[in-house]
């Protein structure tokens, strides 16, 4: 879930002709995995870390927003992977809950990038790239509770699960869930998994 080897690469080793919005996004998740504050994150800080003058940035993004759009579009990609991976490794319910487990676990790995791509008034307005990519994450765990559900129930399950697993997120990103938990993403996956398993309280 990290900023990957050729990311760390550009930006030790600058850019090519015409690599420079991808340093700057490569920047941009560096900050966020450095424990930058996504609110804060603009191109001036993006343009320093990537070596480039404060005015370069506005060759490829008209403004912050569309800076911190192709950063969260990066994210939603990272997300999908994570959970298609965890989806062919069991069947049934099983890969519901690994999907569950991944979503935690991609949350508390980035904490930054995942306020960032779900913050309410970041990426505004959300350009087509952005929409797709997290579409497709979405459209990742709407395949599995489709397989498991009748298809009327499917949109809602679907919209269940997510608000279940993403508010488990959201309180271990926050340390609500025990520090341990907020450090380490593969004990928030853990509990994540043990929670979702548990029965249902009877009526």
């Amino acid at each position: 879930m990290s900023t990957s080897k050729a990311e760390r690469r550009q930006l030790k080793g600058g850019y090519h002709h015409g690599e420079l919005r991808e340093t700057l996004i490569a920047a941009g998740l560096s900050i966020l995995e450095e424990g930058g504050d996504p609110a804060t994150l603009g191109l001036r800080e993006a343009a320093r870390r990537a070596g480039v003058s404060a005015m370069a940035p506005y060759r490829h993004f008209p403004d912050k927003e569309a800076l911190l759009a192709a950063i969260a579009t990066v994210g939603f990609e990272r997300l999908h992977a994570a959970l298609e991976v965890a989806d062919r490794a069991g069947e049934g319910r099983e890969a519901l809950y690994a999907q569950g487990e991944a979503y935690v676990a991609f949350a508390c790995a980035q904490p930054g990038l995942f306020r960032l791509m779900f913050g309410a008034r970041s990426c505004e307005p959300r350009p087509d790239s952005l929409v797709a990519a997290s579409g497709a994450a979405y459209a990742v765990l709407a395949a599995r509770v489709a397989a498991l559900v009748p298809a009327a129930r499917a949109a809602d399950e679907t919209l269940r699960s997510w608000a279940l697993v993403h508010g488990m997120a959201a309180l271990a990103v926050d340390g609500l869930l025990g520090e341990e938990a907020r450090a380490d993403p593969q004990v928030a996956a853990a509990l994540a998994g043990r929670l979702l398993r548990l029965d249902p309280v009877p009526g």
